[in-house]
């Protein structure tokens, strides 16, 4: 199977060689304008399936076309957005050759008017898929899982890159050149505009039982889902997708700019493409993670519902995840799965299923979330997670009832000044083995209240589910001071990690944040807890660690 890519050099066309690259059955063609870079490109690759470079413009497509005579062409070029009156050239030329075709476009105008090929798609025999990218046919398939039990009135998204995952120029142009101006969506039912990048919101990403995401800022951008998916949901009355990208400080710089262009009616912002675009892969530093999210509001069987579904990508695997739509189909041929003939979004080209396939392998990881309210703390916050708990440490978190455990324990505590000043303004316990523990579990403020007996030593603290930038995490209060923890499940342990905290209810900086492992997990058949509390600076604060089980069974 031969494949043509248009751009293949390119950030997208270049990661999806690197992603076929185990397909000793394909040959691709890599091509570009510029001849030195897709030679380049080849002469560094290392495959199984063969590549050859090529110099091509996509103004002569045709004569490219018959030249190469390829089985399928992928458009992974761009700015889409730019293409002009002649947009469609590469499409008419594929239809003209009998040549199927897929494309990276993440241009709304582009991807809604691709259905004007559909017939001619079809008396030919071939498919002409648009926008075979996360947006739409990541959401595409994420939505299409959720309206099998739910009917989708308002749907919200967002996708938040690493901050190492670099970003292409064309795709820095596309972004900067929408920024401040007018983009279709709907809103309260009816066809409107917003502001590109101008409005924005924030949200966790979170994938139940994962360590989530810090709390990212989202702005509107102008992507295909805001037309190609309304028609496929007639129900859906609002829809919204942003863009995360970090640091967060550039970003809203950029804010500022697009609603300076939005109220004074200023020209493009596209002359500053470039500028933003070496500052942007300049400034890297933060976790080298990103994620999506979708989330749905509707019915399911009368009843008001909200849904989120979550992905998380760590290091480099997440740069991967816009060209796996195209990884994705390809596979699928070559196993002997054709799209059928015709023109369209691919918002139905690959179902989550087939996404799960491509993730498999990968530092990247998916999962649903639905609010359970009335259910017990740990189990509202971890969500599915909860049931991947070792049986005693589930046992604990499974009741919302007043309880105590009890066991024994061993402390250590800091010995300097400063260590032992925080312990002290806490209560923590005194340093010793095999000390007597009872711990307390009571309703309290929507929370739980800990009171933690060691010895006739007490203290208690106040544990409750995060909201705002806190969403998905576990607060717990010591009188001031409160900390913001993630809930992470691996190796048959609840890890709980430190991730903000407040003092007298005023932000603190992380660098200062009291830290150290703190988990729970079985141990011969009783609940074990381990936390380690030290901070910069003042060292060891206090250790403890020991078993507990149900008092009524102790």
């Amino acid at each position: 199977m031969r494949i043509l890519i248009l751009g293949g050099y390119g950030v997208f066309g270049g990661r999806l060689v690197e992603l076929l690259a185990d397909c000793g059955d394909l040959e691709l063609v890599i091509c570009g304008r510029d001849l030195r870079r897709a030679e380049a490109f080849c002469a560094a690759y290392a495959g199984r399936a063969r590549v050859r470079p090529a110099a091509l413009d996509r103004r002569a497509i045709g004569e490219g076309l018959a030249a190469h005579q390829p089985d399928l062409l992928v458009d992974a070029s761009g700015p889409f957005q730019d293409y002009g009156a002649d947009r469609y050239g590469v499409v008419e030329a594929c239809l003209a050759a009998k040549v199927d075709y897929l494309d990276f476009a993440d241009a709304a105008d582009f991807v809604f008017g691709i259905d004007r090929f559909d017939a001619r798609a079809k008396a030919v025999g071939t498919f002409v898929l648009s926008g075979v990218s996360s947006f739409p046919a990541l959401t595409g398939a994420v939505l299409d899982r959720m309206t099998q039990s739910m009917d989708i009135r308002v749907v919200e998204g967002g996708i938040a890159p690493s901050p190492f995952a670099g970003i292409g120029l064309n795709v820095m142009r596309a972004v900067v050149g929408y920024a401040g101006a007018p983009v279709k969506l709907r809103r309260n039912g009816m066809e409107g505009h917003g502001t590109g990048l101008a409005e924005s919101m924030r949200f966790t990403v979170a994938v139940p039982g994962r360590l989530p995401l810090r709390n990212i800022h989202f702005s509107l951008v102008d992507v295909p889902d805001l037309q190609v998916l309304p028609p496929e949901y007639p129900g859906l009355t609002d829809i919204w997708m942003g863009a995360g990208p970090v640091p967060e400080i550039l970003h809203r710089i950029l804010n500022l700019l697009a609603m300076a262009r939005a109220t004074f009616r200023l020209p493009s912002l596209e002359p500053f493409s470039r500028l933003f675009y070496i500052v942007l892969n300049w400034m890297r530093f933060g976790e080298h993670r990103g994620g999506m999210f979708i989330r749905a509001r509707g019915l399911a069987e009368g009843v008001e519902v909200e849904r989120s579904w979550h992905l998380l990508a760590e290091g480099d695997d997440g740069p991967y995840i816009p060209s796996m739509a195209v990884e994705g189909i390809v596979r699928k041929l070559l196993a002997g799965t054709r799209p059928e003939p015709g023109a369209r979004s691919a918002t139905r080209a690959l179902s989550l299923a087939d996404y799960d396939a491509l993730f498999a392998n990968r530092s990247i990881h998916t999962g649903f979330r639905e609010a359970c309210p009335g259910a017990p703390l740990y189990r509202r916050i971890l969500g599915s997670a909860f049931d991947q708990l070792p049986p005693r440490v589930a046992e604990l978190h499974s009741s919302a009832e007043e309880r105590s455990w009890s066991g024994e324990a061993a402390v250590e505590r800091g010995r300097g000044l400063l260590a032992r000043l925080a312990a002290a303004i806490v209560g923590f316990p005194r340093a010793g083995a095999s000390i007597p523990v009872t711990v307390t579990f009571a309703a309290e403020q929507g929370g739980e209240r800990w009171t933690r007996d060691f010895g006739g030593r007490r203290f208690s603290s106040l544990q409750s589910a995060g909201t705002g930038r806190n969403d998905y995490l576990l607060v717990e209060r010591f009188g001031p001071a409160a900390f913001a923890m993630a809930l992470v499940v691996t190796n048959g342990r609840l890890n709980l990690v430190p991730r903000r905290w407040t003092l007298f209810g005023l932000p603190m900086p992380r660098f200062l944040m009291p830290n150290g492992p703190g988990f729970e997990a079985d141990q011969e058949g009783k609940f074990h807890f381990n936390v380690r509390i030290s901070a910069p600076v003042v060292g060891l604060i206090v250790a403890y660690r020991g078993t507990l089980a149900p008092v009524d069974s102790a």
